[in-house]
């Protein structure tokens, strides 16, 4: 099956032999797929090779309905074999472990699919050992996003385990999944050994313990893997013993380029560590220390590293650490003597009028692009204030950087 005509036809032939109504979302979907084929070969001259299915249950614009399990076997057996369906965006619908086994099935027995946003379903441990087991076979899969699915700590083995073998898939989200402290080392000792992840998210796992061993194993993982370029590592309960953990064991490492800590326990002790860090030069590129505890004297750390040392940090997230004019004003300081970061998020801290009038002064001499940060000045009697903007980091995922305009992930 090599293009969407097919599929539509394929489509109609199992809602028949399955004796069920035609979903109205797919159905839409496809038809629609099917006239931009028809424009793309009137304006290029040629056919189109591929399509990204998009089915995502929030997409109120499309339908008023959600993907339910029998939905989720009808596509299977639709695209069973195909060649055109190269990407998949299932979230916020309503499948369940049954229909992760339709999706296993469909993942050991389709050769192209490349992408699947499973993100927000009802998927429990049973359907996380489907889709694990399935990738274990699979060998065209390099995006999965499981995130919101409570597959809980067995769920979390079995990706772990699927690691062990799977040598394709390159981006891999299981943040908010209920994972606890066993799976999460577990992913991070197979990542010492893994050559082919270069993203992970495993955001809020559930920790019953304040020795802060996830985050020491990970820090350890990092120490040694050659591969990953983006981590996620919220809400660990991390505090300064892990962060100084984590900065010891990524001296090393010239990698990674996207590292999240926020929404952690992190203050000025652990920064003072981070910042040495930073002063490494490594090529780090991200750094999101949103929602800690940094206060002035952790932006005068990460400041005084920026100013002088490093050269490579493009984008740096401190929002909400109740930071003050002093410390805000330092990294604006730094971002004069610093012209490789780009973007700065400050939003959330005490935004005097000092700070106010160091970033309106950014954003006057174009240091700083309105679209690199999250506030922007204006004046009330004679007083500068700067308001919230629209903007965060979090507007971008998996190695796309949220300062400039969207590319291509570098090629490494």
């Amino acid at each position: 099956m090599t293009d969407i005509t097919e599929t539509i036809t394929r489509f109609k032939a199992v809602c028949a032999e399955l004796n069920c109504k035609p979903c109205p979302y797919i159905n839409r979907v496809l038809e629609k797929e099917k006239l931009d084929a028809e424009e793309h070969r009137e304006m290029e001259g040629d056919y189109k090779d591929s399509m990204h299915m998009s089915l995502a249950g929030n997409n109120h614009l499309m339908t008023n309905t959600r993907i339910n399990d029998q939905d989720v076997q009808v596509l299977y057996k639709t695209l069973y074999n195909n060649m055109y369906v190269t990407s998949i965006d299932l979230r916020y619908n309503h499948i369940t472990d049954e229909g992760a086994k339709a999706i296993g099935k469909l993942l050991e027995e389709t050769p192209l699919l490349r992408e699947l946003n499973l993100m927000c379903n009802e998927i429990g441990e049973a359907g996380a050992e489907a889709i694990a087991r399935a990738l274990q076979i699979n060998e065209s899969l390099v995006f999965l996003r499981m995130n919101g699915n409570k597959i809980g700590n067995k769920g979390g083995m079995y990706f772990a385990q699927m690691l062990q073998v799977n040598m394709n898939l390159e981006q891999l989200d299981v943040g908010d999944c209920d994972l606890e402290q066993e799976s999460v080392i577990a992913l991070g000792t197979v990542l010492t050994q893994n050559q082919t992840l270069r993203a992970l998210n495993v955001n809020r796992p559930i920790l019953f313990s304040h020795q802060e061993e996830c985050t020491v194993h990970m820090a350890k993982t990092l120490k040694v893997n050659r591969t990953l370029r983006e981590i996620h590592m919220q809400k660990y309960d991390m505090r300064d013993f892990g962060a100084t953990r984590l900065a010891e064991n990524l001296m090393g490492n010239y990698t990674l380029r996207y590292l999240d800590l926020s929404c952690n326990r992190i203050t000025r002790d652990g920064t003072f560590e981070l910042a040495k860090f930073l002063k490494m030069n490594t090529p780090l590129e991200i750094l999101d220390l949103g929602y800690n505890r940094l206060e002035d004297d952790g932006a005068i750390h990460l400041a005084d590293a920026l100013t002088t040392f490093n050269t490579n940090l493009q984008t740096l997230v401190i929002c909400y650490n109740n930071i003050s004019s002093k410390g805000l004003c330092a990294i604006a300081d730094c971002m004069k003597f610093n012209m490789g970061l780009q973007a700065v998020y400050i939003w959330g801290n005490n935004l005097e009028e000092p700070a106010a009038i160091a970033f309106s002064g950014l954003l006057q001499t174009e240091r700083l692009l309105p679209k690199n940060t999250d506030v922007r000045p204006y004046v009330v009697d004679g007083i500068t204030i700067l308001s919230q903007l629209n903007h965060h980091i979090r507007r971008h995922y998996y190695w796309k950087p949220s300062y400039g305009d969207d590319v291509p992930p570098p090629k490494t």
